[in-house]
């Protein structure tokens, strides 16, 4: 047995080394548990590795999202709405219909769409599988029918092969809209700089991004836009304290803010022609705030930090410039 007066110094040299051991814990030991600590409490999550689809499957629904046989008409395609060489939809307020006239909604981008638990402005589809069979039916959109598109395609003998290769069959209902929503889930835009973030790279938002994104969620953005989708994953009424944009439909599933600083113009009617004009609006349509020229300025420094990449090349706006809504 050690003698009593052993005893504290014995104490004190443990201590001794626990600091010791704490302060020799290498960088990367110390940055893991601050990347884990932050993944769990933060509210938004980064795209994850997603698992590659049937490369058939792939590109066969890649080739029908660019097939004008779509339509009624055969003048449009799936990519004349949603241009995934830029931001997967379009710089019009709202797009229009088969005859011309402007459609009632502004047309959400399709990348990331496979993320959110609802699908289209209303929320009405849960699968991109039922949402493609609605669009081909939609006589404003595509004025025809998954039956009759695949009419056409069983004339094309290249088309048949493909299905055949894909499927086993030849081409039928099921198999086209499968397709499609086989390539439409492949669209998501990882590798943002706030996802950099989330997994750990420090240097990968400046300070005033960081501010802005603290600012987003104390100001209650937060609440609505979360998740990996940074939204696309509740209802929300708009207009909660004053009018935003036109009155209907009044109930509308969250979209998401993943690429949201190249997807102008904003909200359900594209009334909002910039970022800037459209974090102003929220501010005072769904907070009740006057939000100052600081914050906005702070707020859309962090959504810029949400523009990921497909391919490996950045999500970019379009070439022309937002345009609003025309009154015809």
């Amino acid at each position: 047995m050690l003698p009593a007066a052993t005893l504290p110094r014995r104490k004190i040299a443990y201590r001794l080394m626990a600091v010791v051991c704490l302060v020799a814990a290498s960088p990367v030991t110390v940055q893991s548990q601050s990347v884990q600590t932050r993944a769990v409490q933060e509210p938004i999550t980064s795209i994850p590795v997603m698992p590659p689809g049937d490369p058939q499957r792939l590109a066969l629904g890649e080739r029908l999202f660019n097939d004008r046989r779509l339509s009624r008409d055969e003048a449009r395609s799936c990519s004349s709405c949603h241009d995934v060489r830029t931001n997967g939809a379009t710089s019009n307020a709202r797009d229009v219909t088969l005859d011309g006239r402007p459609l009632a909604l502004n047309t959400l981008t399709v990348f990331n769409a496979g993320l959110s638990f609802r699908l289209n402005w209303e929320g009405k589809y849960r699968t991109l599988e039922e949402e493609a069979e609605h669009v081909l039916r939609n006589p404003d959109i595509m004025g025809s029918s998954a039956d009759d598109v695949v009419s056409k395609l069983r004339a094309d003998p290249e088309l048949v092969n493909q299905f055949g290769d894909a499927y086993g069959r030849e081409p039928d209902a099921s198999a086209l809209l499968d397709a499609l929503a086989t390539y439409e889930r492949s669209l998501v835009t990882p590798g943002s700089r706030f996802d950099r973030w989330l997994d750990g790279d420090a240097a990968a938002i400046a300070p005033e991004e960081l501010a802005g994104y603290q600012l987003f969620k104390s100001l209650g953005c937060i609440s609505c836009h979360q998740g990996v989708n940074v939204g696309g994953n509740l209802f929300q009424r708009h207009g909660i304290f004053h009018p935003l944009g036109t009155p209907d439909p009044q109930w509308l599933r969250v979209p998401s803010l993943r690429n949201v600083a190249t997807t102008a113009p904003y909200f359900h009617d594209g009334s909002a022609l910039t970022l800037s004009e459209a974090v102003r609006t929220m501010g005072i349509a769904q907070l009740d705030r006057v939000l100052t020229d600081e914050q906005i300025t702070a707020v859309v420094a962090f959504l810029t930090t949400l523009t990921g990449t497909y391919r490996g090349q950045t999500i970019t706006a379009p070439s022309a410039e937002p345009r609003a809504a025309s009154a015809r």
